[in-house]
């Protein structure tokens, strides 16, 4: 087994502990063993293995969303970043406090879509496209009926609170990458015939997602804040918002076709969250559950480039030494943000738990809440 090392001054593939990097590992695993039942710890993927191996749970956005709506730990310290923890929060009872380990960690994707501008995009893209407003149905979860065309708004998990809730007093949903086809046939059957999807933040996702389903490029129009629409809005159906992931938008067609010409029976899976040109030369492309499931699923003796964060990557090499895995980016870094999560941090909210406090906690609004948690359960209700 071989892995791309890539070109960034933290050594953050490194798997042996130094003395104090064990103490704080020690001393983790203590106050997990001191809390007990009442702790519940959600890793996502992208996370250093110093803060995986901690987690009850390790899985994609989809999923720790499920085990925070199922949990009934008195404490969920959610080892992702901002968003996932808001949306803990709100699928969680009142008597359950989230937890996120360092309040920076944060993402530059759900950034991109501000309540503000959504706001005025949307009453814009009203207008101009002449759809109806999904927020005046006497049934927003009904299926259009004939001569009826709305436009329904789908928001990435990578989003807000405050845009979630937007979405469901809207007649909208939530999706991940691990649904997000789902989710646009449920928006689609609710927009009509005629109707609009407006997908933010992330316009590669939404830009697959509808290739993939038979939706022709002129039909998919990106929208720019406070600029407009890159195409015509009138008669389209999906309107992308121009987010990106810094991270997935770095994997391109060369990098690719490198990879085939040092091994030409070699594969290639990719996460949606990056550009078409490069996605649809690949072998496969899914979110990071379907990832590893598709490593996993290899002969021995593979050769595959992976196009996601090099955490992941790196785990997935360690865990299958009889292939050959690299990353398709061999100078990427860790997702910046992810990375905030630090073993400290992690051990030092677990040590005022203990003492009776709840530090960092993660409060969402009943206000916020309210619609938040339609278009949550609206997702949760849609099969994959």
């Amino acid at each position: 087994m071989t892995i791309s090392l890539p070109a960034c001054s933290v050594d953050f593939m490194d798997t042996s502990l130094s003395p104090e990097e064990q103490d704080i590992a020690n001393r983790i695993t203590q106050l997990k063993e001191q809390l007990g039942d009442d702790l519940l710890i959600l890793g996502h993927h992208y996370q250093r293995d110093s803060i995986v191996m901690h987690a009850d749970f390790l899985g994609d956005s989809f999923m720790l969303s499920q085990k925070a709506a199922q949990s009934t730990a008195k404490y969920i310290v959610f080892c992702g970043v901002h968003f996932m923890a808001e949306s803990a929060d709100i699928l969680t009872s009142d008597e359950q406090t989230v937890i996120l380990p360092n309040m920076r960690a944060g993402c530059s994707m759900a950034d991109m879509a501000t309540f503000a501008e959504v706001d005025v995009a949307w009453k814009e893209i009203l207008q101009q496209s002449g759809l109806s407003d999904p927020i005046n149905r006497e049934n927003p979860d009904a299926p259009a009926e004939q001569g009826e065309s709305f436009l329904v708004p789908v928001t990435y998990m990578n989003s807000s609170a405050d845009l979630k809730d937007f979405v469901g007093r809207h007649g909208g949903v939530v999706c991940t990458s691990s649904n997000a086809k789902g989710v646009l046939n449920w928006a689609f059957e609710r927009a009509g015939e005629d109707g609009a999807v407006l997908f933010f933040p992330d316009q590669h996702l939404g830009r697959n997602t509808g290739t993939a389903m038979g939706i022709k490029a002129d039909k998919m129009p990106t929208w720019i804040p406070n600029i407009g629409s890159m195409g015509e809005v009138k008669g389209s159906r999906i309107i992308l918002w121009h987010g990106f992931c810094s991270v997935h938008t770095r994997f391109t067609v060369e990098q690719i076709e490198g990879f085939r010409q040092r091994y030409p029976a070699g594969y290639v899976v990719i996460h949606p969250e990056s550009p078409i040109e490069s996605v649809q030369v690949a072998d496969a492309n899914g979110s990071t559950q379907f990832i590893r499931n598709y490593v996993a699923n290899l002969p021995s003796g593979s050769a595959v480039a992976i196009g996601t964060e090099i955490n992941m990557v790196a785990r997935l090499a360690d865990e299958h030494p009889d292939k050959h895995i690299e990353c398709l980016d061999p100078e990427i870094c860790p997702c910046s943000t992810m990375y905030m999560i630090h073993p400290a941090y992690l051990m030092d909210v677990l040590e005022r738990i203990v003492n009776g406090e709840k530090p960092n906690q993660i409060i969402v609004s009943k206000e916020i809440q309210e619609g938040s948690l339609l278009a949550l359960n609206r997702m949760l209700s849609i099969p994959k």
